[in-house]
């Protein structure tokens, strides 16, 4: 009995689908152990990262626009925010023109937090990368076609988790 007839590829190193969920397993190890001192998981740093880096571009922050920005589920967005309200990283205040909006902002603590994970992020990004070498920059710009192809391919709809 032939076990490999249903699939495609006569090697699995040969499936990009399997190569890439590997390697973000292989990555999500690394960046998980890098956050565990500062006690957040990677979705909860994204987030404040984002945070962050947004606050220095826009001048108010939502969840809609947090989700839109880390690529998130909206719901996934809400309640990891509820948490780290709960934490006293972040706060949530009523929008200035729109009242069905909050605005978003990092406490304090969560400046602290997120300024001083990020140091060991980017060490366990340059470790993991490395082996990209000069390639780096070529990898970088295939994921953001795949993320551009997948935004662009929503049928004019906006993806509840894309968008930029």
């Amino acid at each position: 009995m032939n076990e490999r007839a249903p699939f495609s590829f006569e090697d699995a190193d040969d499936s990009t689908g399997f190569l890439l969920w590997q390697v973000t397993a292989i990555w999500q190890r690394a960046v998980a152990a890098a956050l565990r001192p500062h006690g957040l998981t990677q979705v909860q740093y994204a987030l404040l990262a984002s945070l962050l880096w947004l606050s220095g571009q826009e001048e108010w922050i939502t969840q809609t626009m947090l989700a839109r920005n880390t690529k998130l589920d909206m719901m996934m967005v809400s309640q990891v925010l509820r948490a780290m309200e709960a934490r006293g990283l972040i706060e949530r205040h009523p929008h200035p023109t729109d009242t069905r909006a909050k605005v978003l902002s990092l406490t304090e603590a969560g400046k602290e937090t997120t300024r001083k994970a990020i140091p060991d992020v980017e060490r366990a990004d340059a470790d993991y990368f490395h082996a990209l070498g000069l390639g780096r920059e070529q990898f970088n710009a295939s994921l953001l076609a795949l993320i551009e192809h997948t935004a662009t391919n929503t049928n004019g709809t906006e993806m509840q988790t894309g968008g930029v």
